[in-house]
C-alpha cells in the first residue's frame, strides 16, 4: 500500500516539484463538508490550498438517489465516482492528496472510497486544513483553474467491505467497531437516524480518539495499542462502521496505520436502523 499520510511540507514542495519523488504528479482534493454545513463551497472559495479542487461530499462521495434503507450516503455507482475523478484531472499514476478543515473526518471518505475503486495512491493531509495554516503557507481565493480531464478508470472491490446482510455474522466472528459518539452508541441519543443504539456485538470506539488536539492522527504504536485494548488480536478480522459511512473511513484510515486491514460497512447505523426487522442494542456493552 502507497503512503496514507503526507505532512503540510511535505505537500508544499511536492507542489511546488509538481510531484511527489516517492510518487506522481500531484492532484489536490479540498472535501470541507459537515453535516451542519454540508456544502463547503463558500469555505473553499474563501481559501483553499492551491490547485485544489472542491469535492462535494453529498454529490461527488455518495447517492442520494437511493431509498432510505441503503442508508444516508451509499457508495455512487463506480461510473459516477470516475466521472467524477476524471473532472478533478485525475490519471493512474498521479497522486491524489485530500484535505477538509475538520481533522480529516469528511476527508477520509474520498481516501477509502478512491482505494476501494483500486487507485493506489491517495494520501491525507495529516493535521488537516489546520497543517497547512500552521505551516504558514499560502491560500488560493475562489474557484480554483478547472484542470484539463483525467483518464482513470476505477472499479470497486481493491478494498474489503461489508454488506448488510454480512454484518450480524461478521459481528459474532470478528471485531466490530462502531466509530460514533459514544453516547450515540449507548443510544442515549440519535439526532439523525430512525433507531437510537448500536449493531448488536458492536463495541464502541469514537473515531475521534485516533487524532490528537492538532488532528494529526495518533503513531502507529499509539494506535496499535488503542485496537488491541478493544479487541483486535491477532487473526482476529476487524469491521467499522458509523453513522453513515463517512467517519468510518477516518476509522479505516486510523486502522490501517495500526497495520490493520479493516472491513468498511458503508451502510454504517442509517441502513441498518433503516430496516426495523434487524435487531438493535442499546447500553455501553456490546449485547
Amino acid at each position: 500500500m502507497a503512503s496514507i499520510l503526507t505532512t503540510a511540507e511535505e505537500l508544499h514542495d511536492a507542489l511546488i516539484a509538481r510531484r511527489y519523488d516517492d510518487g506522481g504528479p500531484v492532484r489536490l482534493l479540498d472535501v470541507r463538508w459537515r453535516l451542519d454545513r454540508p456544502d463547503g463551497r463558500p469555505d473553499h472559495r474563501s481559501g483553499h490550498i492551491p490547485g485544489a479542487q472542491y469535492v462535494a461530499l453529498d454529490e461527488d462521495l455518495a447517492d442520494h438517489h437511493a431509498p432510505a434503507s441503503e442508508g444516508r450516503h451509499p457508495l455512487p455507482s463506480v461510473e459516477k465516482l470516475q466521472a467524477a475523478a476524471r473532472r478533478w484531472g485525475i490519471s493512474r499514476g498521479d497522486t491524489v492528496v485530500v484535505y477538509d478543515d475538520a481533522k480529516n473526518t469528511a476527508s477520509a471518505r474520498a481516501w477509502w472510497l478512491l482505494r476501494f475503486a483500486g487507485f493506489a495512491d491517495v494520501r491525507l493531509l495529516d493535521g488537516a486544513l489546520r497543517a497547512w495554516t500552521d505551516a504558514g503557507y499560502d491560500f488560493e481565493k475562489g474557484d480554483a483553474e478547472t484542470p484539463a480531464p483525467g483518464t482513470v478508470d476505477l472499479s470497486y472491490g481493491a478494498l474489503p467491505s461489508l454488506a448488510l446482510d454480512e454484518v450480524a455474522a461478521f459481528a459474532e466472528d470478528g471485531l466490530l467497531l462502531d466509530a460514533r459518539a459514544a453516547e450515540r452508541y449507548r443510544g442515549e441519543t440519535e439526532p439523525i437516524d430512525p433507531r437510537a443504539g448500536h449493531i448488536p456485538g458492536a463495541v464502541s470506539a469514537p473515531t475521534i480518539d485516533n487524532v490528537g488536539e492538532d488532528g494529526r492522527f495518533r503513531s502507529p504504536d499509539e494506535l496499535r495499542t488503542r485496537f488491541r485494548m478493544l479487541g483486535a488480536e491477532d487473526g482476529v478480522s476487524v469491521g467499522v462502521y458509523c453513522g453513515s459511512g463517512v467517519t468510518a473511513a477516518h476509522q479505516a484510515v486510523a486502522l490501517s496505520l495500526a497495520g490493520f486491514e479493516p472491513r468498511v460497512f458503508p451502510g454504517s447505523w442509517s441502513q441498518w436502523s433503516n430496516h426495523p426487522e434487524l435487531p438493535v442494542a442499546t447500553g455501553p456493552d456490546p449485547r
